[in-house]
């Protein structure tokens, strides 16, 4: 099987980004569903001690509890950023690690701008005054670090995957960059192979 056979088309690619999107939007709202049905704002559940609790919290600010007092802020953010993500769906194809990286980036926005627009005290009792404040549910709670959710940790692994990718030049479309090569070529020196040879 020859290596262009084996990435994937712009249609596949899309339709992946699409359900892995989808998945970590319906992941991140189950798990805050779960924890606003079973939890007191506050409580602490043992889920693997030492390393990993369960903590219900509200954030009114950025990933890890950023910025609490400028709740719009981030919330205009993120939705430019899920904006540019399903703007740039259309250059996906040749790149599986592209089309999971984006996926995850867009479902995760998506889940954290969903608490924006939707959760308290956004659109309470039919006022705009709050429009776009709600309370982001985090769960997760670690030892020595902010309470983060499950959209969280798709957003930083996504942006650290496609900084990767940036970095080492692999590009959305799945082609790569070519890097320069050291060989004299280019520099107006003759090809050594081509040279004349001189006759006895």
């Amino acid at each position: 099987m020859s290596e262009a056979s084996q990435k994937p088309s712009r249609r596949t690619a899309i339709l992946l980004a699409g359900v892995v999107a989808v998945f970590a939007w319906m992941l991140d709202q189950g798990t805050k569903l779960w924890v606003e049905r079973t939890m007191e704002i506050g409580q602490q559940i043992d889920a693997l001690p030492p390393v990993l609790y369960w903590r219900y919290h509200l954030n009114p600010g950025a990933a890890f509890s950023m910025g609490t007092d400028h709740t719009w802020i981030f919330t205009i953010i993120q939705t430019v950023v899920l904006c540019l993500g399903l703007y740039f769906l259309r250059r996906l194809g040749g790149s599986w690690l592209w089309t999971l990286g984006l996926g995850g980036l867009i479902g995760g926005v998506a889940g954290n701008l969903t608490d924006r627009y939707f959760r308290y005290p956004s659109l309470v009792e039919g006022s705009f005054q709050d429009f776009g404040q709600g309370h982001v549910v985090d769960m997760i709670a670690v030892p020595n670090f902010a309470i983060f959710n499950v959209a969280d940790s798709f957003i930083v692994c996504s942006i650290i995957g496609i900084c990767a990718m940036m970095l080492f030049g692999l590009n959305i479309d799945g082609t790569r960059e070519k890097k320069a090569k050291d060989d004299g070529a280019g520099d107006g020196s003759p090809d050594p192979a081509e040279a004349p040879t001189e006759s006895p």
